[in-house]
């Protein structure tokens, strides 16, 4: 790594996906699943209880598959991200069209605050006591409340993906085969496996998924300031100039690559066509980059409140 000016994007063309580093983190995935769903299913609590850790790990790495196929980065063969998209997105309960979609604006308005659809929900306005409660007990005692209203408000809310896209016929086709066809396959595998067997099964994995998952996504732009178009018609920040509403929580180095260098986030936002497994060959030391030994513990001393409907400059706290 090294400080000073980022490197320009021409310079780093090179790092391109491959399909076969796609299909080892594929396969890989996929064997991580098997292993943990095989665990999972011994009555003898030691082996269920490790069954679970790794179905967790797992089902984090299908999020971070569905990000790659997201972007196009995850194969050299762009034709294979669709398919591997949906079935990342099965895992990560995010169906993959809405997902595409959506995080592609996410990537187009960081650092508009009110027009980034991920992240218009925190934008200062009055909320009631009982949400900011609610806020402040989930975010104190890790109930991964964020990271399923992320899911739920941004790609399973056909309402609003339909209003967010209205002018888009295709894209709003695809949302509702999509969403149809994912919450039919749940549903079959709920009916074939059964409530309990499943809920035994995925249920502590899913818990231990999504508080991961909360630390990682309020991680990369929560509590940072941004700015707010308030309706003006505003450009976008370019990729380069996105650096200051982002911050990377770094991971320890073998969970990192396990994840696909998800937590180099300030990269990813600068260089998004360099495939995640290859952004620590980017030679660039990111401005907002903290351990998450620190990070941690000091984002979950401040109230959720502050935490979520605030930044930095407002409420004092540096993280």
């Amino acid at each position: 790594m090294r400080a000073g000016a980022p490197p320009r994007s021409a310079d780093l063309y090179h790092l391109k996906p491959g399909n076969l580093s796609g299909a080892v983190i594929l396969i890989s995935a996929v064997a991580a699943t098997a292993a943990g769903s095989w665990l999972s299913i011994h009555d003898a609590v030691l082996p269920w209880a490790l069954g679970q850790i790794v179905l967790a790990a797992a089902l984090v790495e299908w999020f971070v598959l569905l990000h790659e196929c997201g972007h196009d980065t995850l194969f050299r063969a762009h034709a294979l991200h669709r398919p591997v998209g949906y079935v990342a997105g099965f895992f990560a309960l995010i169906p993959f069209e809405c997902w595409r979609r959506i995080h592609a604006r996410h990537h187009r308005w960081t650092g508009w605050q009110d027009l980034d659809p991920t992240t218009v929900a925190l934008t200062p306005r009055p909320r009631s006591r009982f949400q900011c409660w609610a806020v402040n007990v989930c975010w104190k005692y890790w109930i991964p409340l964020f990271s399923t209203t992320y899911r739920v408000d941004n790609f399973w809310n056909l309402p609003r993906l339909l209003r967010l896209f209205r002018s888009d016929r295709r894209a709003r086709r695809c949302f509702i085969a999509n969403l149809t066809a994912q919450a039919a396959i749940y549903a079959v595998v709920l009916l074939l496996v059964g409530p309990l067997p499943l809920a035994r099964m995925v249920g502590v994995a899913l818990m231990l998924t999504f508080m991961v998952e909360d630390v990682l996504l309020l991680s990369q732009h929560t509590h940072v300031p941004m700015g707010l178009s308030q309706g003006r018609a505003v450009e976008p920040y370019s990729a380069l100039a996105q650096e200051p509403f982002t911050r990377s929580v770094r991971l320890p180095a073998w969970l990192s690559r396990v994840w696909l260098h998800f937590d180099a986030h300030e990269l990813h936002h600068m260089y998004p066509f360099v495939p995640g497994y290859r952004l620590n060959e980017v030679s660039y030391a990111a401005a907002n980059e903290v351990s998450w030994r620190q990070w941690v513990p000091a984002a979950r001393a401040i109230p959720g409140e502050l935490f979520l409907f605030q930044n930095r400059n407002e409420s004092g706290f540096d993280v």
